[in-house]
């Protein structure tokens, strides 16, 4: 057995690792970067729903049986708030359904897809992205 000093071939494997570990931990910035955009736009997409069944139970119209007094909903006159909606919001929403199941509620379903902020292979190019909102009118 020959006796060598420690660490005699061992030289530069720090810098491999070093340059190892950097790599790992930028593709998990990427990762997380990535995720946290993804989640945001569903979030933004959520309240853009919620926005547009809000103003598609505007479309209400007044309807009168003898002494009682209602508000009665469409499916035109959801579509038509929830589509003017969006129109004046920026983005790529698309209106997928708009009606009333009910007369009394709104529901709008909208449509849009995420692409990642950063160039990553770890983190597909575009995903399908969809939100439901659901607003209820009321005449007090």
């Amino acid at each position: 057995m020959s006796m060598r000093p420690r660490g005699a071939n061992e030289d530069g494997s720090v810098l491999l690792l070093t340059l190892g570990y950097a790599l790992l931990a930028l593709a998990v910035i990427f990762v997380c970067v990535c995720a946290t955009d993804l989640y945001i736009a569903q979030k933004r997409l959520d309240s853009l729903a919620d926005s547009a069944a809000l103003a598609g139970a505007d479309g209400f119209t007044i309807e009168v049986d003898g002494e009682q007094v209602h508000a009665e909903l469409t499916d035109e006159g959801v579509q038509e708030q929830a589509a003017a909606l969006l129109a004046a919001m920026p983005g790529d929403a698309t209106l997928v359904a708009a009606d009333t199941p009910d007369g009394l509620s709104a529901r709008v379903m909208l449509a849009g897809s995420w692409h990642p902020p950063l160039f990553s292979p770890f983190v597909p190019d575009g995903v399908p992205l969809q939100a439901t909102g659901t607003s209820r009118t009321a005449l007090q």
